[in-house]
């Protein structure tokens, strides 16, 4: 008599340690009600860093919540402390770089000006999903559109770019 073979399940993929903070910062910034989250995995395309996190907010109190909730709950959970952060509430962007991820705090304006999504085009995005949601005020609704028209923009140069 044949042995049925055991239906074998494929292994989901192990997260590199900076997948998971990248990720742990996603949630954590959508805990505060950030908008616009990306993860960016820039392994193989940057030194600098594996992933960069990219938020948007709509206030200079949201932006301070947003980042004191990354730092306090990545510090407490995943104990690491930010190597360097530039935390200049006046410029409305904030950083937090762990070393092998890079959290940018956008005010939803200077998000739309710097346009990092179009600079790191060619970076594969790492899906997520929001367990909070999120109320979209007119003003959220059109950051997003924006942010989709970047990003949808930055798509086709690089398509353009792969055809040459």
């Amino acid at each position: 008599m044949a042995k049925k073979k055991a239906a074998t399940k494929a292994a989901p993929p192990v997260q590199s340690e900076g997948e998971r903070i990248a990720l742990a910062a996603a949630e954590y910034a959508d805990n505060k009600k950030a908008g616009d989250i990306l993860i960016m995995d820039l392994r193989g395309l940057s030194t600098v860093t594996d992933f960069m996190v990219l938020c948007s907010v709509d206030s200079l109190p949201q932006l301070r919540a947003v980042r004191d909730e990354i730092w306090d709950e990545i510090e407490e959970n995943h104990e690491r402390r930010p190597l360097v952060a530039d935390t200049n509430m006046e410029s409305l962007w904030l950083v937090l770089h762990y070393g092998d991820v890079m959290v940018h705090i956008f005010h939803k304006d200077k998000r739309l000006f710097y346009s990092l999504e179009e600079l790191w085009g060619d970076a594969p995005r790492i899906e997520w999903a929001s367990t909070v949601p999120v109320k979209k005020t007119p003003a959220r609704k059109a950051a997003t559109k924006a942010v989709k028209k970047v990003a949808k923009k930055a798509a086709k140069k690089t398509a353009k770019k792969a055809a040459k």
